[in-house]
């Protein structure tokens, strides 16, 4: 088996066609360039005993099912998802971010080996909903986690492309209910940049997990207060050599400004720590740090109430945006024009929306 099939990282081709899926009313095997000849699509009793078995190919068919813009492909995962659903929620999800430059893939790659160590089953996720644009942060330096994309125990796979924020988080979750199912007790859920997607993995994760640069204020790091108040656990990378220094000072600064952050409703004050993912220094201490965190939320509750309140929050998420998809297909060329009365100011957002809503519920009706 190639280390692509092994990580599950997708190839580019279009939905339907990754990893061989044809159509659900295809003949068994489909010719569909000379020379290449499509697998024949699974059961769906075969995709659960597969994913239930571990099988990391039929999980990473599975994922691409959940992705595909298809609507017998949806129908199929939804099947799959309910039949593994019983068989999630065992795992660790773990949220890392940081800004460019910040070390994100050299760390994962040091943590996640140090995890798989420690005898867990690591899968890696990213939020990019830009990555049509960059090929994705786990797509494009997937070469500096060679090691953790070859291991036994991990699983690499980076987000669909094309698709906006919403879709990307949505398809995310998913797959981290198919991972656990599949035996995978630790998950990375990356996120690139700063910026929208962090309240989305925030929304997904038992803990977030900021990574900071040394000797960069926060005006340079561009890094919100807010994002610094969701934050779970800190840590400095690249502490090492004449950097180490620098790295301390940015800990100490930071411990001391999270004293100035409202209090946590898990009763958790984050921690900060540095380390050096080349020397390994300090990766076992944030390692420790999880533990730590996941045994005090678990004691209290709160670990449950968070993962509670997620899965209220994705329910609505995911009928907004539903809603949303059948309210442009149904007022396409009405919503078009409303738009363009509200860009020329010939009238409000507020009566544009409500004459839309108004005619979309008699159309509904209909």
């Amino acid at each position: 088996m190639s280390s692509v099939e092994q990580s599950g990282i997708p190839s580019s081709e279009s939905d339907g066609e990754k990893f061989g899926i044809p159509p659900l009313d295809s003949e068994s095997v489909i010719r569909q360039r000379p020379g290449r000849v499509n697998r024949v699509l699974p059961s769906q009793e075969e995709f659960i005993q597969g994913i239930l078995s571990g099988d990391r190919v039929m999980l990473a068919r599975a994922i691409t099912l959940v992705e595909s813009s298809r609507a017998d492909h949806k129908e199929l995962a939804e099947k799959i998802i309910d039949a593994c659903l019983p068989h999630s929620g065992k795992s660790v999800r773990i949220g890392i971010t940081g800004i460019p430059g910040v070390g994100k893939s050299t760390f994962i790659e040091s943590f996640g080996m140090y995890a798989i160590s420690q005898g867990k089953k690591l899968a890696v996720l990213t939020i990019d909903p830009s990555s049509q644009i960059s090929g994705g942060s786990i797509l494009g330096d997937k070469t500096r986690m060679s090691e953790l994309s070859r291991n036994e125990s991990a699983f690499i796979r980076p987000s669909p492309s094309g698709e906006s924020l919403g879709g990307v988080a949505r398809k995310t979750r998913e797959t981290i209910y198919l991972c656990e199912a599949a035996g995978f007790d630790t998950i990375f859920v990356e996120t690139v940049g700063v910026g929208q997607s962090e309240t989305a993995v925030h929304s997904m994760v038992d803990l977030f997990l900021l990574l900071l640069i040394a000797g960069a204020g926060d005006e340079l790091q561009g890094i919100k207060r807010g994002i610094m108040e969701m934050a779970d656990l800190f840590a400095v990378t690249k502490a090492d050599g004449d950097n180490k220094i620098r790295a301390e000072m940015t800990r100490t600064e930071t411990q001391s400004a999270i004293h100035f952050f409202p209090t946590n409703e898990s009763g958790w004050t984050p921690k900060v720590l540095a380390c050096s993912s080349f020397s390994g220094e300090g990766i076992p201490e944030i390692w420790n740090q999880i533990l730590e965190y996941e045994k005090t939320l678990k004691s209290n509750g709160y670990f449950e109430v968070r993962r509670t309140n997620q899965a209220k929050y994705w329910l609505e998420e995911t009928v907004s945006e539903y809603l949303m998809e059948d309210f442009k297909v149904q007022m396409k060329d009405l919503y078009k024009d409303m738009k363009e009365k509200v860009s020329r100011h010939q009238m409000s957002s507020f009566q544009a929306a409500e004459k839309l809503i108004r005619e979309y519920r008699k159309r509904i009706q209909e």
